[in-house]
């Protein structure tokens, strides 16, 4: 299935898309795409459901895939190629860094560079959302626990990140800086989380094509990594590494400006399109 909410912010509708690309309406039987309705037992419920005999909505404004979030966790230097373009050196485990809830958005949202911003840069993401509570789960069981994927756009300000003290999450969770959608995408739908292509332009110029077959560590290893440290909550977000092209990157670095517009997407998993405007 293919998961969405669609309205205006706060006032999103529960929704999913069918085999002819209509939305249908899923508020009489769940109040939200989260928590409940996630779970094994709820995505088992919905997948019964006959979708032409849901109301059609209208387009509209699309939502964050998920609603009530608790953790946006994200997962840094997880892609060989792209730790070698920033000078990284590959971990010897997974970097572990968390994005404030409140830099979520939907896929098409503007997205607002924040005041003093010097280096606001672009990573397209694969997002795994969470569905039932997980906690020293092995890697064989990993994903038993995962709901569904689908794109994340980390977007991040460099020099908040890196050159400021302290650590990442400064320069990760400014608000709108986490896009997620359109969709959440079950599982049952991605035959291999470790092999899909993804891609990002700006102004309509490729700056990342590469594909989640290049991930240090996988979806598995990294569900299990985390709930060695912390319970996963249905509804948590996994944010898990870029694929090289990021304007840090660059020679010369090059960065996001008001009134760009960049485009990403992941196979299977659709795409965004985000204008860029300066915070006031």
């Amino acid at each position: 299935m293919k998961l969405m909410r669609i309205g205006e912010l706060g006032h999103e509708k529960p929704a999913l898309l069918d085999s002819d690309g209509k939305i249908r309406d899923l508020s009489a039987h769940v109040s939200d795409i989260g928590g409940d309705a996630i779970s094994p037992e709820g995505l088992s419920k919905l997948e019964a459901l006959d979708p032409k005999s849901l109301p059609e909505l209208a387009s509209g404004r699309i939502g964050a895939c998920v609603a009530g979030t608790g953790k946006f966790i994200c997962i840094g230097l997880n892609f060989s190629d792209h730790a070698a373009e920033t000078g990284a050196t590959v971990p010897p485990e997974p970097v572990i860094f968390m994005k404030a809830t409140s830099a979520i958005a939907g896929p098409n949202d503007n997205v607002l560079i924040p005041r003093g911003s010097e280096k606001t840069d672009w990573e397209v993401e694969l997002g795994v959302v969470i569905g039932k509570m997980a906690k020293y789960v092995s890697e064989t069981d990993a994903l038993d626990y995962v709901a569904g994927y689908c794109v994340s756009h980390d977007v991040s300000e460099r020099s908040f990140q890196t050159e400021r003290a302290g650590q990442w999450t400064k320069g990760k969770s400014c608000d709108t800086f986490g896009p997620i959608g359109p969709w959440l995408v079950t599982k049952d739908e991605i035959a291999d989380p470790q092999n899909l292509g993804m891609w990002l332009k700006v102004n309509g110029e490729t700056m990342q094509n590469g594909s989640s077959k290049t991930m240090v560590y996988g979806v598995a290893f990294i569900v299990s990594y985390l709930s060695q440290f912390m319970s996963l909550q249905p509804g948590d977000v996994i944010s898990t590494g870029t694929p090289p092209g990021v304007g840090m990157g660059m020679k010369p670095p090059r960065f996001l400006k008001a009134g760009d517009v960049v485009e990403l997407g992941i196979e299977g998993l659709g795409t965004q399109t985000q204008a860029f405007l300066a915070d006031r």
